[in-house]
Parts: structure tokens; C-alpha cells; sequence
């Protein structure tokens, strides 16, 4: 089984660049406190730390 992580947004795109915007929509979000559960791959680890301010990581499976 993949290992997966759990990302949440904690922050708003709200006056931020739009990199971090697409970013967010890349990841799977766009509204404030939804979580995804997401595959943990080197690509995905580097979009969320990308974006620390934004996201967290809630839980790791796997």
C-alpha cells in the first residue's frame, strides 16, 4: 500500500501570489479547512512545503 498524507488548508489565497493560488488548486484545494488525502510522493511533499503558511500536515498513513 502507498503511503498517503492527510494536507489541510489553514490559510487563505485571499491577496496572496498567484504561484501560491495554483499551488493550492494543485494540491486539491481552495477553501479553508478542507483536507485531502493525497499520495506521498517528492512532488506533492514539495508543493506543500511550498506553501507552509497555507497547509499542514495532519496525519501520515503508511
Amino acid at each position: 500500500m502507498a503511503k498517503t498524507i492527510i494536507v489541510k488548508q489553514i490559510g487563505s489565497p485571499i491577496r496572496r501570489p498567484a504561484s501560491q493560488q495554483r499551488t493550492l488548486i494543485g494540491l486539491g484545494l481552495n477553501k479553508m479547512h478542507r483536507t485531502r488525502e493525497l499520495e506521498d510522493t517528492p512532488s506533492i511533499r514539495g508543493m506543500v512545503n511550498s506553501i507552509p503558511h497555507l497547509v499542514q500536515i495532519v496525519e501520515e498513513k503508511g
